[in-house]
């Protein structure tokens, strides 16, 4: 396509006198406002007719704050969303009951949200209204002042829509009505139910930049200079009846790089380029972040406004950073090779259920950061764009996700329902809202879909990274392949730009040989599962382990019969150059799919796979990944507790999770000898084990030696005695009085001497005074039904964890914790 390239240059004595009354006009009213509707909300649970009218009378539905998510209060109970089915992906071929699959909590059903909200200086023929919801759950119905404006099928997409000729003409008092339904078998796990993300009111001037109206790509990023191109899309005029001042400011605020000069694309579409020099490169370690401000000025007076007039005024945050995937040779961020140490996450944010928090977000990350993980896969959906900020804030890639289904059914009533019709808008809003974001490195068009085995499915495979590759040509595109057979053979894994393989770790091999990519990526690795603080005998690899008390042993050797333990993924990522690194399922326990005790197995109601537990509480697991993944700091964890009474004199095995190659063991002060890392043995690679320790109760210490012999750290576990007292430590001492923020409080039961006594599994009871309230708790164990939002739960383990909010007072909150015949425990938070 040919461009016109238009210069623009304007004389310092205009720019100031239109500053100055571009200043003096943002005095009474922004050029452009992004309103969270959070407060003022009316919700009810079921159908109601003509809710969506103005005069509805809601005064007797509850009042609540959104985000929202009605199902999280439960009750948990057996018959919530119970499925009668096979799991295909799994080679199930007979149908059986699957308790738990989604939850157990009652997120099936219908429900109405209504609030109003007014647009300040309201004037149709100058200003434009849109309403943006970041998520709904799902099969949204939006209707404004009785007007019906949009739907959207998908619950986990973001969508948005013009509401200006539905706006009351003096801009008061519109009502915002959203009928949401989540009908049975529609999930394979919790998806929370409401509007569980934020509600946006936009307001600009009529011609402004749209929402997620601007690209920004990197072409060219040396260490010395970038090429920064920013593609502008306009409403309501034409890109040769306006002008763009644009510049871009580094982290500091300090200029780096400022144009007036532009390429006109097409009638609403304008390109600028520009240079820097000497580029903070954005990564996991430097997550250098720039912010571009573009300014749109009205060109000529044919638009209905004076020339000069400032119409909008929009900022775009981006990072500058490369990315190249090479046969053969691995993935390359910045020209340095390097393999995702990455983990899939749900969406739920535990006790919380799928309402979105920041903090809470925030919370998870911090825990994946100090592991060493550098990546997340957000499966099996669009995320929220919190976790997108974040990850671009806190330095971690991101493998972006669309869909668990595609045209093909996994559940009976899932979004193949809505595919043909809506697939390709779903895919545009995803890549428009995150393609600026520099954590965001690849896209998935799917996980597992049926469709992969389908005669015509590369078909589909290639309509859906057609897309991605038309609206961002800058990022390559996978998608999470568990039939190898299938995917080989039909064409349908050729066809991608990254092979992803979901487990099937015999057959990486084979699919490097095979296919012409000459790359692996771990799509979905490990399933590997546990319960935190529970270990069972005799300590050996398991495929699909289940047990009388419905937990999974935290040797970390028990997995599904169709995944692994961690240890073959690390090989995996260390002995060939032509992967490119794993996500492991799953860095953090969700709520449903409770394998291995998914069949008629309640109360087991959340997944046993996470790295962390529902509590937020790090298992076992998580050492042994942070001892080969972070490598600023030392690791050195010993397993498992030493209260073993009744076992007095048989064999309890030792495990040692650390970065150091050998380590010795003593008991009581007595060795147990030395072990080190064998490559020649998987199990011994990244592990150190004494499998043959008999118990005594005391101590266990284990000593770490450097590759020299020479000791480095110590590391201990000691009997403990009588539960005493309650202990309490929070993750942070002050938290923003806004409203939101949370704090969680870490709640052991110790014996005298501080020692955590590992299987008690007492009721706490919780009291919040001051500037806060109590949220929620977990205590990680995936068979209790008790309410998440009670402030009283059981220990598990001797843990749990309380979650505490917030008020929008400055001062303190001060936390209690009780049990009977135990010394309760305080601890004061300030909120600032």
């Amino acid at each position: 396509m040919k461009y016109n390239v238009k210069y623009v240059i304007y004389p310092a004595a205009f720019i100031a006198i239109a500053f100055i009354f571009i200043i003096s006009c943002s005095r009474h009213e922004p050029i452009r406002s992004d309103v969270l509707l959070e407060t003022g909300w009316k919700f009810a649970k079921g159908d109601f007719q003509g809710a969506e009218k103005v005069n509805f009378d809601d005064s007797r539905w509850a009042d609540v704050t959104v985000p929202h998510d009605w199902a999280i209060y439960g009750p948990f109970d057996r018959s919530n969303d119970l499925q009668n089915i096979a799991i295909t992906q799994n080679f199930e071929t007979e149908i059986s009951v699957k308790t738990g699959r989604t939850g157990g909590l009652p997120y099936v059903g219908t429900g109405w949200y209504r609030t109003s909200f007014d647009v300040p200086n309201f004037d149709r023929n100058r200003k434009s209204v849109s309403v943006l919801f970041d998520g709904a759950m799902s099969e949204a119905k939006v209707y404004i002042n009785g007007n019906f404006v949009i739907e959207w099928p998908l619950g986990y997409n973001s969508f948005h829509c013009d509401i200006t000729d539905y706006i009351n003409k003096n801009g008061k008092d519109n009502v915002l009505a959203v009928r949401l339904e989540n009908p049975p078998f529609s999930s394979r796990w919790y998806p929370g139910a409401g509007l569980y993300r934020n509600v946006h009111i936009i307001t600009n001037n009529r011609i402004h930049i749209p929402v997620w109206g601007t690209y920004v790509t990197t072409p060219e990023v040396t260490s010395d200079k970038a090429k920064v191109m920013l593609q502008i899309s306009i409403d309501n005029a034409k890109t040769n009846e306006v002008d763009f001042m644009t510049e871009i400011l580094d982290g500091a605020g300090h200029q780096v790089s400022y144009s007036e000069e532009f390429e006109i694309k097409d009638d609403s579409t304008a390109v600028q380029t520009f240079m820097i020099d000497n580029p903070e490169l954005w990564s996991p370690e430097t997550p250098f972040l720039y912010t571009i401000r573009t300014k749109v000025i009205a060109e000529a007076n044919t638009i209905g406004v004076l020339s000069g007039t400032l119409l909008d005024e929009y900022s775009t945050q981006f990072g500058i950073r490369s990315v190249e995937i090479i046969p053969d040779k691995g993935f390359f961020l910045n020209g340095v090779k390097r393999k995702f140490k990455g983990v899939c996450n749900h969406h739920d944010l535990g006790p919380l259920g799928a309402a979105v928090n920041k903090a809470a977000i925030k919370r998870q990350l911090t825990i994946l950061k100090d592991m060493g993980c550098d990546a997340i896969r957000t499966s099996h959906n669009m995320p929220a764009p919190e976790l997108v900020q974040l990850c671009d804030e806190m330095g971690f890639m991101m493998i972006v996700e669309s869909f668990d289904e595609w045209d093909i059914a996994k559940c009976e009533n899932g979004y193949h329902r809505f595919f043909n019709q809506w697939a390709e808008k779903d895919m545009v809003n995803m890549i428009h809202h995150y393609r600026n974001n520099p954590s965001v490195v690849m896209w998935s068009i799917g996980n597992e879909v049926p469709t992969q085995c389908d005669d015509q499915g590369y078909r589909v495979a290639s309509f859906l990274q057609g897309i991605c590759h038309r609206e961002d040509s800058s990022r390559a595109v996978t998608c999470g392949m568990d039939q190898v057979s299938c995917v080989v053979s039909n064409g349908f894994a050729a066809l991608m730009d990254v092979v992803g393989l979901n487990y099937r770790t015999l057959r990486y091999q084979e699919a490097y040989d095979d296919l012409p990519q000459k790359i692996v990526l771990g799509s979905e690795t490990a399933s590997t599962v546990s319960s935190r603080g529970v270990y069972k005998f005799p300590a050996e690899p398991k495929a699909g382990a289940m047990y009388d008390d419905h937990q999974s042993s935290s040797y970390d050797l028990e997995y599904c019969w169709w995944s692994n333990i961690p240890d073959e993924d690390f090989a995996l990522a260390d002995d060939y150059p032509w992967t490119i690194g794993q996500f492991a399922w799953t860095g953090f326990d969700y709520l449903g799919e409770p394998t291995p005790y998914d069949t008629d197995a309640w109360p087991n109601h959340s997944s046993l796979f996470g790295i962390v537990d529902l509590a937020s509480i790090p298992k076992d697991r998580y050492f042994l990944y942070r001892s080969i993944w972070n490598e600023q700091d030392n690791t050195l964890h010993l397993l498992p507790h030493w209260n073993w009474d009744g076992k007095q004199g048989e064999c309890v095995p030792v495990f040692c999770y650390t970065n150091y190659p050998s380590a010795e063991l003593f008991v009581n002060g007595v060795s147990q000898g030395i072990k080190t890392k064998n490559k020649n043995s998987l199990l011994e690679r990244y592990r150190l084990m004494w499998p043959k320790v008999i118990y005594q109760p005391g101590e266990i210490e284990v000593v770490a030696y450097d590759s020299a012999g020479v000791e480095q750290q110590r590391a201990k576990m000691v009997t403990a005695g009588d539960a005493d007292h309650i202990e309490l430590s929070a993750d942070r001492l002050k938290i923003a009085a806004d409203g939101k923020d949370l704090v969680y409080i870490n709640v052991k039961i110790t014996d005298k001497n501080g020692i955590l006594c590992p299987n008690e599994n007492k009721m706490i009871k919780f009291g919040v005074e001051g500037d806060g309230r109590f949220r929620a708790a977990a205590n990680g164990d995936a068979t209790n039904t008790e309410l998440f939002h009670i402030p009283q739960m059981h220990t598990f383990s001797g843990q749990l964890t309380a979650i505490v909010q917030s008020s929008t007072d400055r001062g303190t909150i001060k936390f209690t914790a009780e049990a009977d015949g135990l010394k309760g425990a305080t601890i004061v938070i300030k909120t600032y």
